[in-house]
């Protein structure tokens, strides 16, 4: 017998913003809170969920558009013209990334390369 081990994904069916008078926000606050609505403020930011990335984001963007793209670090390296050696070390933070290599590399993996500075 199967048995459900996972609750079902919360569904989110719209998101609603407002401008106006701060006290006019809110009392709408107030009564989305009432109705059981969630406020979206009380989220939090990626550098705060994963602490552990904290002045890595150049070397995850990388990795993580390389594997977004479905290619390996010789197939990068192949495209872009960079050696895979180089590609592992920008990835593992030892090598800097450099403006020319950013736009080479978002070249090939469909992004602006400024997302690698």
């Amino acid at each position: 017998m199967q048995v459900h081990t996972k609750k079902p994904p919360i569904e989110i069916n719209a998101v609603a913003r407002f401008a106006g008078p701060m006290e006019k926000i809110t009392e709408i606050k107030r009564i989305a809170l009432s109705l059981g609505l969630k406020d979206l403020d009380e989220t939090m930011s990626y550098r705060d969920a994963f602490p552990e990335y904290a002045g890595k984001e150049r070397q995850t963007a990388l990795r993580a558009y390389r594997i977004r793209e479905g290619l390996t670090q010789v197939e990068l390296a192949l495209r872009s013209d960079i050696p895979r050696r180089h590609i592992s070390d920008m990835e593992n933070g030892r090598r800097p990334i450099g403006k020319e290599n950013a736009k080479k590399l978002a070249n090939v993996l469909n992004t602006d390369y400024r997302m690698f500075l």
